[in-house]
């Protein structure tokens, strides 16, 4: 099958002038080449495309694919991870993971967590704060932490996250709405373990890959798991496997998220224990890194035992299951053009 490759390649932004952290989301050459080295193996014939400009011209020019994995994430605006989807709907071209829709409720987080809270599965109280007026209505016990509403990377989370006074949280906020011109939101501060839980597939068929713990050592910055600790996690992090009655129950909690939100194929889901032990949704991640050596897809998947090609190919399973079961329509070629 002729499966073309869509992302956003950070040396090419970093070309252009964009700093190392406006770029972070973005996908390294090796990540590329060891996503087509295992469609590849798998038996497919890769092709790279590149981004939403660089697909929207191939598009255009009458080229296309059988199947388009897609890791793109976008540059602008809370629809940016949805952007290639919707091109690839418009030319009835089908592709990996989740939808537009998907792609721009939970790059959102606080709608995210709406979803999921109305759902009934448990998340830290929050609140949105659009500007600084929005603070005078905020009636959140404090510690609380406060993060850009839309990031990915940890980018907008550091050591003054977590913060213990109207001051703090003043000061915090009105960085994060200058900084990255979006809202922040702003959760109660849960004090327990940090875990992202693996899933592979889609509604009733999506599975749980494993648990893992997220571990800050002394030489991290505290409290969470943000840019500083990702960007340099080598001796700052340790990754550990979970497994038991915990593992169990933070599976049952990141499929229920999964499935309530309608995301496809495969990701992560993010979860934080209360001070009880009890886990709570933080977010999740429909879009997750696929580097086979520093994403925590990969390093959870290796630590369980399953290998970088297999996990690709459990995607791949995934994402043609749901093509088959669609029905097919021609695009005329008038509107192909």
């Amino acid at each position: 099958m002729r499966v073309g490759i869509t992302y956003d390649l950070k040396d090419e932004y970093l070309a252009a002038g964009f700093t190392d952290e406006e770029a972070a989301e973005f996908d390294r050459l090796d990540t590329i080449r060891a996503i087509a080295d295992s469609l590849r193996e798998l038996g497919h014939e890769p092709e790279p495309i590149g981004n939403v400009r660089q697909l929207a011209t191939k598009l255009v020019a009458g080229e296309g694919w059988e199947l388009v994995f897609n890791i793109a994430e976008g540059l602008y605006g809370f629809g940016r991870e949805a952007q290639i989807p919707a091109l690839l709907d418009a030319w009835r071209i089908p592709y990996t993971f989740s939808d537009p829709m998907v792609l721009s409720l939970t790059l959102h987080k606080a709608m995210t967590k709406h979803v999921v809270r109305d759902c009934g599965i448990a998340t830290p109280a929050f609140a949105l704060v659009e500007s600084m007026r929005d603070l005078d209505d905020m009636r959140l016990p404090y510690p609380l932490f406060a993060k850009p509403v839309a990031e990915g990377t940890g980018k907008g989370i550091g050591v003054a996250s977590k913060v213990h006074s109207r001051r703090q949280l003043e000061t915090v906020c009105r960085t994060l709405l200058q900084r990255f011109k979006q809202p922040v939101l702003v959760e109660v501060y849960l004090p327990g373990r940090e875990f992202t839980v693996g899933v592979v597939g889609t509604g009733p068929k999506a599975r749980v890959l494993g648990a893992m713990e997220v571990f800050l050592n002394a030489a991290a910055e505290p409290n969470a798991y943000g840019y500083d600790n990702k960007a340099h996690f080598d001796g700052r992090v340790e990754y550990r496997l979970i497994e038991g009655e915990l593992a169990s129950q933070l599976g049952e909690v990141a499929l229920a998220s999964w499935r309530a939100l309608g995301c496809r194929d495969g990701g992560r889901v993010d979860l934080r224990s209360d001070a009880r032990g009890v886990p709570h949704f933080l977010e999740v991640n429909p879009l997750a890194g696929l580097n086979p050596e520093i994403s925590d897809l990969a390093i959870l998947c290796r630590l369980n035992g399953i290998g970088y090609v297999e996990l690709i190919g459990m995607i791949m399973e995934s994402a043609l299951e749901r093509v088959d079961s669609q029905p097919q329509h021609v695009v005329p070629a008038a509107d192909a053009a």
